[in-house]
C-alpha cells in the first residue's frame, strides 16, 4: 500500500507530512527509554512483511501488520513505521521521500486508532480477546485502505475507480491480517504477557 512518487497533488503531500512529523513527535515523547528495542523488533517486522509482496491480478498484495503494532506500541507506531518505511524507500525504492509522510499516515493513524479501539479488551477472557485482536487486524487494513483511497481521490477525482479497487484488493488481507494478530495475541498472552497493552 506504498503511494509512489509523482502521484499525490501538493496539498496532499504537505498534509501528509504535517500529520506524520506531528504523529510521530507524540510517538517519540510518549516511547519509554526501555521499550526502544521493543520498538525496533516491531519496526523490523513491519519492514519485512511489507517486503513479501503476493500476485492478485494486475496488482499485488502483502502483509502490513500495522494492526499489531498499533496495539503492542500505541503512538510509538508512528515513529517506527516511520523508519520502516524510510529504509523501503530508500534500500527498495518503496514509496518515495516525497510521499513518506502520507505513506507514514496511512499506516500509522490506523495503528494508533486500532489501539484506542481494541487495548481495553485484550486483557479480558481469551474469547474477547482473541475477537479483538482479530478486529484490530482487520480494521487497521480497511482503515489504510480508506485514507490511501482519500489521498487519491483528493488528488484527482479520476482516481475513484482506483481507490474502489485497493479497497477491493485489500479485502482478503484484512482477513489475513485479523488471524495473523489474534495468533500473535494469543501467543503473547501465555508466554509475555507484559507486553501487551494493560497487562504489564
Amino acid at each position: 500500500m506504498h503511494i509512489s512518487e509523482g502521484v499525490l497533488s501538493g496539498p496532499v503531500l504537505v498534509s501528509g507530512m504535517a500529520l506524520a512529523a506531528a504523529g510521530t513527535a507524540v510517538g517519540m515523547k510518549r516511547l519509554d527509554y526501555d521499550r526502544i528495542a521493543h520498538t525496533g523488533i516491531l519496526s523490523a517486522s513491519f519492514f519485512v512483511a511489507s517486503l513479501i509482496h503476493v500476485p492478485v491480478g494486475p496488482s499485488s498484495v502483502h502483509l502490513i501488520l500495522n494492526g499489531i503494532v498499533g496495539l503492542l506500541l500505541g503512538w510509538a507506531a508512528f515513529p517506527a513505521i516511520l523508519v520502516a518505511l524510510l529504509l523501503q524507500a530508500m534500500l527498495f525504492q518503496f514509496g518515495g521521500i516525497t510521499t513518506l509522510g502520507i505513506n507514514t499516515v496511512i499506516m500509522a493513524l490506523p495503528a494508533v486508532i486500532a489501539y484506542y479501539l481494541f487495548s481495553p479488551f485484550i486483557r479480558k477472557r481469551p474469547v474477547v480477546a482473541l475477537a479483538a485482536a482479530f478486529g484490530c487486524g482487520s480494521l487497521s487494513v480497511l482503515l489504510s485502505a480508506l485514507i490511501m483511497s482519500l489521498s487519491l481521490v483528493f488528488t484527482q477525482e479520476s482516481f475513484l475507480e482506483v481507490a474502489y479497487a485497493v479497497i477491493a484488493v485489500n479485502i482478503p488481507i484484512m482477513i489475513i491480517e485479523g488471524v495473523v494478530t489474534a495468533f500473535c495475541i494469543s501467543f503473547l498472552k501465555r508466554v509475555q504477557p507484559s507486553l501487551l497493552p494493560g497487562m504489564g
